[in-house]
């Protein structure tokens, strides 16, 4: 049964199909071309302006935005199908991919038209990349309790604090930062999203290096950070909800069960040349189960999100299971191949790739813990 199977998830139309044969015939491109190593994480890990801008050139970024702000209008299910290819190759995407997928949609929901048309058509040209400052050191998990602070002065905004597990921020141009700009009783009244532009003195941005030595995540410190007037997103005060908002796009994409693919990919491929053995059938069969229901869950998450509605609860269950499910796919690799009598290959990099990076699975976008009390207030049990 394991003999010839394919990891190809779901024909949709004529039309999908089209453009999922188009993203594989130019991965496999640049594949044969040596643009890429396929990678376990490659859209936190692998970064290639190259390769973003080449995206951008065939319309693959911003795919679903207006035209008037460099968008192209197509629907969520082929921006859907595009990122998912992406993924299931490991290719390396992290240069555009906060950008593309949520602070491009929310500047086109709160932003200004300065805004939207300023940065958001470089956005889909990959010539501009976004970090999120959400999270702070002496925060644990309560976001609400940020102390980044915002004070109102001539112009702008005088910003003091720091964020942390701001991804990618050592090579991007602006981080969409949480800040509290008025004092309340309520921690979630009185915060703003401002946009830092991070070349801007007073920005100091230190990096928090992975198990491996990989350097995807930083410490961003704000000294005194100038911001002005035109660069708050949305109304003063209204940054829980924005946030909010923005973590739904964050939390129900692919990639929250993608991560880990290229070695379910390889470890299938390893068990082809083993003699049939009904225990890895099983097994192998579990997790595409597991897999199917998955990416089902999260094409719901993509429609409700492009009729404007915001599923946070929903989409905190499909990054909760997503996390658990990235990293089951590195305890079956484990249990079914013996990879201490395996030689150096793609297969034995991918496994050290996966089990190295799973720390941070449940960390990025939200904790556990996070995730399962939105979980159960939305369902009335909390």
């Amino acid at each position: 049964m394991i003999k010839g199977l394919e990891i190809n998830i779901m024909n949709l139309t004529e039309k999908t199909d089209e453009l999922r044969n188009e993203v594989r015939e130019f991965i496999k491109q640049e594949l044969d071309a040596g643009s890429f190593i396929p990678q376990c994480d490659s859209w936190l890990g692998g970064n290639s302006l190259e390769f973003t801008r080449k995206l951008g050139q065939r319309g693959w970024l911003g795919m679903t935005w207006p035209k008037q702000y460099g968008g192209h209008e197509r629907s969520a299910l082929e921006r859907y199908i595009v990122t998912e290819e992406l993924l299931a190759a490991g290719a390396p995407v992290a240069m555009h991919w906060i950008g593309d997928r949520q602070s491009g949609p929310l500047l086109l929901r709160y932003g200004t038209e300065g805004q939207k048309n300023e940065i958001v058509p470089r956005l889909a040209r990959g010539e501009a990349f976004f970090a999120i400052g959400l999270s702070e050191p002496n925060s644990g998990s309560d976001l609400a309790s940020v102390s980044t602070s915002a004070q109102k002065v001539d112009g702008g905004w005088l910003l003091n604090g720091s964020k942390v597990w701001t991804s990618g921020a050592h090579h991007t141009h602006y981080m969409m930062a949480l800040c509290r700009t008025n004092k309340t009783d309520k921690k979630h009244d009185g915060l703003s999203q401002l946009i830092i532009d991070l070349s801007v003195p007073g920005v100091n941005v230190r990096p928090i290096r992975l198990m491996t030595g990989e350097h995807h995540f930083n410490e961003v410190i704000l000294e005194d950070v100038f911001v002005p007037d035109d660069m708050v997103v949305g109304e003063v005060g209204n940054g829980w909800k924005q946030s909010m908002a923005e973590l739904a796009y964050e939390r129900s994409g692919p990639e929250r069960f993608l991560s880990t693919l290229p070695l379910l990919v390889e470890l299938v491929r390893v068990l082809q040349h083993q003699e049939l053995n009904e225990r890895n059938t099983i097994a192998i069969g579990g997790i595409i189960a597991r897999l199917i229901t998955l990416r089902e869950m999260s094409l719901g998450v993509a429609g409700l999100l492009e009729k404007g509605i915001t599923p946070d609860v929903t989409a905190a269950l499909v990054k909760d299971l997503g996390t658990q499910f990235e990293s089951e796919i590195t305890e079956v690799t484990r249990l079914l191949v013996n990879i201490s009598h395996l030689l150096p290959s793609r297969f034995t990099t991918l496994y050290a790739e996966a089990i190295l990076h799973s720390p941070g699975f449940t960390l990025r976008g939200g904790t556990t813990e996070i995730l399962r009390g939105i979980i159960a207030k939305g369902v009335g049990i909390r």
